[in-house]
């Protein structure tokens, strides 16, 4: 019977009710003793009648609060009222993470940040011998304060079955003897499933599926009974998390495949390797494992010293020791750049004092500057417009000379070589990205690549290609005794990526998990890791360390985005603090001024309603973190809509669709404007850049990345069929004719095609891009197309299609040029008198730490 307000257990007075179910009766009463609110549970009358559950019970609760840690339920009492069992435990506020999942998958960054604090507390309870066994969504719960608290250690395996059989009962069985079966149907285990013996590996597979269903809204294992579900558990892999239609990043993926792991022993052998694992891909660091913020670390055990009513001097005490030892640990930043715009490159000279670095202050070209890094006065150095790309030990640059950005993440330009002391360069070699020295100044390893984000090579010696990526190379560097290199090898279509450790020859070595951004790095003086920077979701880099065996552990994280740019031989670090922005603005006709369009951190604007009342864009940023979105906003400045996850984004000639691309592998989705249920077209291997409707609606052209890197262009008919190519392997482009008929590609020496979309000869057009140029869009009926550069401003030409004449039609740039590195887009309506552009946006300062390691 149910307790009624101002009853009492023992000390405890109940004041009303909090739920019931089959693990009993839950109330919200009031410790007299100590005047405070608790959670007392009256537990299922079965308890009273057995003695041996009575006394299992209360050894395991007390172990269970034994177990002092934030993301574990606190147990303060046990006890017996009249013949009523009751546990007694901290009362909380939010709700349970089934509750949550009612309402669909969770953010990957919010999922997350839940799993790595409930791996933490599954690791503190296997630590102390204590495993769950019951692990589910509904004993775990998510307080309004952000918390993650695991509930029910020690109760779950006494509880019965639900009669009905169904895979929704609590747990499976009652006992914890060998042979027999225990746990929840669709959680447990496959040696649960199979009554063996279960220890903290198998509440690592239930972590799994807990953190699957957290992903994709669905569970991973559901049979029509619990016997269905049983089988799939040891039958069956859950579908792949992209096929749930969630932008899932592949090393989070890992995790929860390796969690999933049939055989216990090739999954993670402990909470705590997990915990570490999901550390590397949180974007809330906790505090323990940061240097970034010493003041949370305290917090963390500050509240409970508090709680637990400690002498005040005690804590006085306490405090200055930590904040000692907090500051003691901290590395130590000193800024050397104190001006308005972006640091491209740094490195140290071999002297170790001295320091060069590229940079664009206030809107002006690239120059290279030096300093020292004891000082704050910076030196331009006599040279045309350039950017630094190596030092040898002998003290000769490797320079960019007049650069050229390709993409917000390239440039390209010629190869020259300087002294540091001055001189005039010497050219080497063009269309050159990324180049370091041997250690003994000797030679060159050069990334070459010519095309905006189009893949590139990288050569050592010169001319001598030892690595050819999928998508796209950068951050050459070797190691201290010449034997291997670090670079990040990138997707075809922006800098997630991975860093990766070859020998000389191109063979690989170890590899680092896949991260959303990944930018700069510079070995360790010892050669034994590589340091770099990048972000596992969202765009505000850390610094990581990669090892040559492939292990990778977090360095040091702060509010800001971090570059690497250079390790000295005592161990100096030289990176830039990093501010980066995509914004959008919009020129509409009849308006004399530009309206901002922007919504979060990076908008990248993909397409413009054909009236110029509405655009489609990307975020992919901060805000989004590794879910990125596709968004509809109204050009009068209404509050943007989120169509649906995904990249990308084109208008159907109808307006009642958006054609955008998501997760990875590529799936080519259809996201409806209006009321609508999001369509998938196609599942693709390739990396989709380009696409575009015909002008009937009936048929797309896209065009991506092969897996050995060239670029291709294809057909699909939205009515049904397969895919085919319109053009040869390295065409690329998806610009349609207004008449559907034809389609605008470029070959990969930059020469422009139009190519029959129903088939025939193509016709060779009188243009050739230039490597910083694309094609935007046909306009006079065909007659002509619009032509952009990528630098700024962006110059954009009418050429005339038949003759290949060019005139100067507009340029593009915001009243502010600092710190903008390109514009990153632009669409056109269909009259092309309005348009909407993304300008890139990175301001920089230049720093050297010392004490991080």
């Amino acid at each position: 019977m149910p307790l009624k307000a101002g009853a009492r257990l023992g000390p405890y007075e109940i004041q009303s009710a909090i739920g019931a179910g089959g693990m009993g009766e839950v109330y919200c009463a009031l410790d007299t003793r100590l005047n405070r609110q608790v959670a007392l549970k009256i537990l299922p009358t079965s308890f009273a009648a057995d003695p041996d559950r009575l006394q299992r019970f209360a050894q395991e609760s007390r172990a269970a609060a034994a177990l002092n840690h934030p993301n574990i339920l606190a147990i303060y009492d046990i006890g017996d009222g009249h013949g009523t069992p009751y546990v007694v435990s901290e009362l909380l506020q939010g709700e349970s993470l089934r509750d949550r999942l009612v309402r669909g998958p969770v953010a990957s960054r919010k999922a997350v940040d839940y799993a790595r604090q409930i791996a933490k507390g599954l690791a503190a309870a296997h630590e102390r011998g204590i495993v769950h066994r019951d692990l589910k969504p509904e004993n775990l719960f998510l307080t309004n304060d952000g918390q993650v608290k695991i509930l029910d250690f020690g109760l779950a395996k006494f509880t019965h079955p639900d009669p009905d059989g169904s895979d929704q009962a609590p747990t499976v069985q009652v006992a914890t003897e060998a042979g027999t079966v225990m746990g929840t149907a669709g959680y447990m285990s496959p040696e649960q499933v199979r009554a063996k013996a279960a220890d903290a590996r198998s509440d690592i597979f239930s972590f799994g599926a807990i953190l699957y269903e957290m992903l994709s809204g669905k569970r991973a294992f559901r049979g029509d009974s619990s016997a269905d579900t049983m089988s799939a558990i040891l039958k069956e892999e859950p579908p792949d998390l992209s096929e749930t239609n969630r932008n899932v990043a592949p090393g989070l993926e890992r995790i929860v495949r390796h969690c999933l792991e049939k055989n216990p022993g090739e999954r993670f052998q402990s909470a705590r390797d997990l915990a570490f694992d999901l550390e590397s891909l949180s974007d809330v660091s906790a505090a323990s494992r940061s240097a970034v913020a010493p003041l949370k670390v305290r917090s963390r055990w500050w509240r409970p010293v508090v709680a637990g009513l400690l002498l005040l001097a005690s804590w006085v005490g306490i405090y200055r020791y930590a904040s000692r030892q907090a500051s003691a640990q901290s590395p130590a930043f000193h800024e050397i750049t104190f001006r308005n715009g972006t640091v491209w490159s740094a490195r140290f000279a071999p002297d170790g004092q001295s320091i060069v670095y590229g940079a664009a202050w206030d809107g002006r070209p690239h120059e290279i500057f030096s300093t020292r890094f004891d000082s704050s006065d910076s030196r331009a150095m006599d040279l045309p417009s350039s950017l630094v790309l190596a030092v040898s030990s002998k003290g000769e640059m490797a320079i960019s000379l007049h650069p050229v950005d390709l993409s917000p993440f390239q440039r390209s330009g010629t190869l020259a070589r300087v002294a540091l002391a001055g001189g005039a360069p010497r050219e080497v070699l063009e269309n050159v990205q990324w180049a370091d020295w041997t250690p003994d100044g000797q030679g060159l390893a050069v990334v070459q690549g010519t095309d905006r984000g189009a893949a590139n090579q990288l050569e050592f010696p010169l001319g001598n290609l030892i690595y050819k990526p999928d998508g796209w190379v950068s951050h050459v560097r070797f190691s201290p005794d010449g034997r291997l290199l670090a670079i990040a090898d990138h997707i075809p279509t922006g800098d997630d990526g991975r860093m990766v450790i070859l020998d000389s020859h191109g063979n690989r070595k170890a590899a680092s998990s896949f991260f959303t951004s990944v930018e700069g790095l510079a070995w360790a003086p010892n050669g034994k890791e590589v340091w770099f920077s990048a972000v596992p979701a969202g765009s505000s880099r850390a610094i990581y360390a990669l090892d040559l065996s492939g292990k990778e552990r977090l360095l040091y994280r702060s509010p800001s985005g971090l570059t690497m740019q250079d390790i000295s031989r005592n161990g100096l670090v030289l990176l830039t603090a990093d501010k980066i922005r995509i914004g959008m603005s919009a020129s509409l006709n009849g308006e004399s001024r530009e309206r901002s369009l922007s919504w979060f951190d990076w908008s990248v604007v993909t397409d413009m309603a054909a009236d110029g009342s509405a655009i489609v864009f990307s975020e992919t940023g901060e805000a989004v973190g590794a879910n990125y979105g596709v968004f509809l906003r109204k050009t009068d400045g209404s509050p943007a809509i989120r169509l649906g996850d995904g990249t990308g984004g084109v208008f159907s000639p109808d307006g009642r669709w958006v054609l955008a691309t998501a997760g990875s592998p590529t799936k080519l989705m259809l996201l409806p404007i209006g009321v609508g249920e999001p369509r998938l077209l196609l599942n693709t291997d390739m990396g989709v850049y380009e696409m575009s409707w015909l002008p009937d609606g009936k048929a797309i052209v896209y065009t991506g990345v092969e897996s050995g890197g060239s670029s291709r262009t294809y057909f699909l008919d939205l009515q049904g069929g397969t895919p085919h190519a319109l053009a040869p392997p390295g065409f690329y482009g998806s610009s349609i004719s207004p008449d559907g008929k034809l389609v605008f590609l470029r070959d990969e020496n930059r020469q422009c095609w139009l190519y029959p979309i129903s088939g025939g000869e193509p016709q060779k057009l009188k243009l050739v891009l230039n490597p910083n140029e694309f094609m935007i869009r046909f306009i006079d009926q065909g007659r002509s197309v619009l032509v952009r550069t990528v630098n700024v401003p962006a110059q954009v030409f009418r050429v005339d299609v038949a003759t290949g004449h060019r005139e100067l039609w507009k340029e593009i740039a915001p009243a502010d040029p600092a710190g903008v590195q390109t514009i990153a887009a632009v669409a056109f309506n269909a009259d092309a008198k309005s348009y909407v552009y993304s300008v890139s946006r990175e301001l920089s300062d230049l720093y050297v730490v010392s004490g991080l390691h």
